[in-house]
């Protein structure tokens, strides 16, 4: 079994679907699906809301679903009281095109810094499972200046 790199030790999907809305997840459909050890997967629907003009999965839909499952992984493993975090650079390879149904990212650390994490995220096309997308995001880990300080 691997290691656990989340702070919560014990966090379920129950305990982050709040984080679906209000926002570009819910926007767009993106559900968080399965939490292991090291990884968070969820999906997004591919329909008006993620499709471009073509008819094809927008590149920057796939863009969001992987940065969301990135942040959403680092903003996971830091001590929320003490830091938060930052993406600062995203790539993306668009390697096969989907024009309907859902995808799945599925996101695991490629390195867990005091300073900086990178992500690795696959993007899948749930009725053939073959890779829609890999992506690289790299995240910034910056003090949380909103901390209650403890008084002397």
């Amino acid at each position: 079994m691997d290691k656990i790199i989340w702070f919560n030790k014990a966090m379920t999907i129950a305990d982050i679907e709040y984080l679906e809305k209000n926002n570009m997840a819910e926007h767009l459909g993106m559900r968080f699906t399965e939490i292991g050890n090291d990884f968070i997967k969820g999906t997004m629907p591919v329909d008006h809301r993620t499709r471009q003009p073509y008819g094809l999965l927008h590149g920057g839909a796939s863009a969001a679903l992987a940065e969301t499952l990135g942040s959403l992984a680092s903003a996971f493993v830091i001590d929320p009281d003490k830091y938060i975090c930052v993406g600062i650079e995203i790539n993306a390879n668009h390697v096969r095109g989907v024009r309907s149904g859902s995808v799945t990212g599925t996101c695991t650390a490629i390195h867990i810094g005091a300073t900086t994490h990178v992500w690795d995220i696959r993007i899948h096309d749930d009725a053939n499972e073959k890779l829609v997308c890999i992506s690289r995001l790299t995240v910034a880990i910056l003090k949380n200046n909103n901390a209650v300080k403890s008084e002397a």
